[in-house]
């Protein structure tokens, strides 16, 4: 973990704009800046799955780097506020993850709630929303939105069987191809909504992708698997063509509304 008095809320990797394609990484970093210190907690909660998706940052930039596509990647750990939920989630700022009390996040004054909303969590999304803008510009067609994320092999006692999962909600046009040239791999057993569901009301492909009818997935790789530079390009270099073979599709291109099964968008 590193900690900043100059906290910069997110970071954009440069790509191609016109390629349509965008590549977000919401729970890359466990940064903090320094007011808030360690949040109470030690050192080691900073290595877990609580603080950071493990691995997803130098999956995302070796992505853009092989794709060519531009990147926007979160500043600052989940533990200060989760940049995949909606702003009335009740997990956006967690007091209790996965067995962890957080005292830095307990009591939470909604004076402060509303601090962290204003000086990382919007400018977030205000970065995605202005990328994608500018891809959809760029390349005169509606983007494709790909999420990189990392789950925990174990979660609350449950060992979890997947290597990979994609999360999607109605529009399956990325996801079925992606889970599809995904499975040709024997090795790999692959989650379909797994190990979470796509359909979550307010979380980053809901605000940015789904209200906006844009092609779009979730992709989850198990954090062991990309822990070490190594995995995380191995895993970059499984993508990056099936990605860039989604992207060169027409129908990714379109603005198509399916709406959302948690509701109207």
């Amino acid at each position: 973990m590193t900690r900043s008095a100059q906290f910069n809320p997110f970071e954009i990797v440069e790509g191609r704009r016109d390629l349509g394609l965008v590549l977000l990484a919401d729970h890359a970093r466990r940064d903090l800046p320094d007011e808030y210190g360690d949040l109470g907690l030690p050192p080691a909660e900073f290595e877990r799955h609580i603080a950071y998706d493990i691995g997803v940052e130098t999956v995302t930039r070796r992505l853009t780097a092989l794709t060519g596509a531009p990147a926007v990647i979160a500043g600052f750990s989940r533990l200060l506020i989760d940049p995949n939920r909606g702003e009335d989630d009740p997990t956006l700022i967690r007091q209790l993850y996965d067995g962890t009390v957080v005292p830095g996040n307990y009591p939470m004054a909604a004076e402060e709630r509303e601090r962290r909303l204003e000086r990382f969590y919007r400018p977030y999304h205000d970065a995605v929303g202005a990328m994608i803008a500018s891809v959809a510009e760029a390349s005169g067609a509606a983007p494709f939105i790909f999420s990189v994320h990392s789950f925990t092999p174990v979660m609350q006692g449950i060992v979890r069987p997947w290597q990979v999962g994609v999360l999607w909600d109605l529009d399956d046009r990325v996801a079925r191809p992606l889970i599809d040239m995904l499975a040709t791999d024997a090795r790999l057993t692959v989650g379909d909504n797994e190990p979470y569901d796509g359909a979550l009301r307010g979380d980053t492909m809901y605000k940015h992708a789904i209200v906006n009818g844009f092609a779009h997935a979730l992709i989850e790789i198990r954090q062991d698997l990309i822990a070490d530079e190594r995995g995380a390009f191995e895993w970059a270099e499984r993508l990056a063509p099936i990605v860039e073979a989604i992207n060169a599709r027409p129908d990714i291109h379109e603005v198509k509304q399916f709406g959302s099964r948690t509701g109207p968008v």
